[in-house]
């Protein structure tokens, strides 16, 4: 799977500007389902036939990024966040932009270096001489992103855009193991936006009117130093989630998912996310309500530049997702 992680978290794709993305995602599963369609807002639907319930995959292809908002007489850029950009990770990171134009971003000074990162401090610094020179290569409104190269260190992988490209990645790979032979009527929804508003899910989700929703994404640890307490630890397997900021996740299909680890010997862990939600909150109230949960992907330094998951916990979720889809899903 590193090859299709690495492929994925390397491209270009903050919200609103998923298409490289969605080609990279295309050319990687139409071999494995048996139909692929793109909606109007931009969401890749790939679709492997079976005469169970619906069952809907989420996993959102955007990632976090910037726009451009002001450019002062010295070609310096000002720029807002597009989606939950974090300043604290951001110092002196590499933006790229659409046209491929690459800027770091730097900060006026503080008055104490104690004083928290503000983003209104911010700027990015593309090497253009004034105003007129920065203007020609990033005009206002042109959006970027993180550019950071994907890192393997053995079991553990560092790269930006984990959130969510690991779930994407995921997808993929649960749709080759099925080889198709599947007892439910699976929809793999790959989607757009879901960093500024689940947007995506909200849509095609209405589109699909699934019996039952999972979302596949990642969730923070509790086992750094002096991090804020949660029980859960990377290398611990898969975080099936129980509540997040958003939604409780429905009982019955949490059951059902403990049970298939706990039968299977899949390493597992119970997710409660205090900040933060998935596709899943926007799925769950889609017309008459649809029963829906989460599997997650622990992951360190999330919407950052470098995030980190344990490939042991990719497989977990991989392994967990597709014994669940080989039963008839019910709830």
């Amino acid at each position: 799977m590193k090859r299709i992680i690495k492929k994925l978290t390397e491209t270009f794709g903050p919200s609103g500007y998923e298409k490289k993305v969605r080609d990279v995602i295309r050319e990687e599963i139409r071999d494995h389902v048996d139909s692929i369609k793109i909606d109007k807002l931009g969401n890749l639907i790939a679709h492997i036939k079976g005469q169970g319930p619906k069952v809907m995959l989420a996993a959102h292809m955007d990632e976090i990024g910037v726009v451009t908002s002001f450019i002062d007489k010295n070609g310096f850029i000002r720029f807002s966040n597009v989606g939950g950009f974090f300043p604290v990770h951001s110092l002196t990171s590499r933006i790229i932009f659409e046209n491929g134009r690459i800027g770091v971003i730097g900060e006026e000074r503080r008055k104490g270096m104690s004083d928290p990162v503000e983003m209104t401090k911010l700027y990015i610094d593309i090497g253009a001489k004034d105003k007129k020179e920065a203007e020609k290569l990033v005009p206002v409104g042109t959006f970027g992103c993180y550019e950071r190269k994907f890192e393997d260190l053995g079991k553990r992988i560092i790269a930006k855009a984990l959130d969510d490209r690991i779930g994407c990645a995921i997808l993929i790979e649960v749709a080759r193991k099925l080889k198709r032979k599947i007892k439910n009527d699976t929809y793999f929804v790959f989607t757009v936006q879901e960093e500024v508003g689940l947007k995506g899910a909200r849509t095609s989700a209405f589109r699909l009117n699934p019996d039952i929703a999972l979302a596949i994404d990642v969730t923070g640890t509790g086992d750094t130093p002096e991090a804020r307490k949660m029980a859960v630890n990377l290398g611990a397997g898969a975080a099936i989630k129980v509540k997040d900021r958003g939604m409780v996740c429905d009982p019955r299909i949490v059951k059902t998912l403990i049970n298939i680890a706990r039968r299977n010997k899949i390493p597992y862990q119970l997710e409660i996310l205090e900040m933060g939600t998935t596709d899943a909150t926007a799925i769950q109230l889609t017309r008459g309500g649809v029963p829906s949960a989460a599997v997650s992907i622990p992951s360190r330094y999330i919407h950052s530049a470098s995030e980190v998951v344990d490939m042991d916990d990719v497989g977990s979720v991989v392994n967990l997702i597709t014994k669940y889809l080989k039963n008839r899903a019910v709830v």
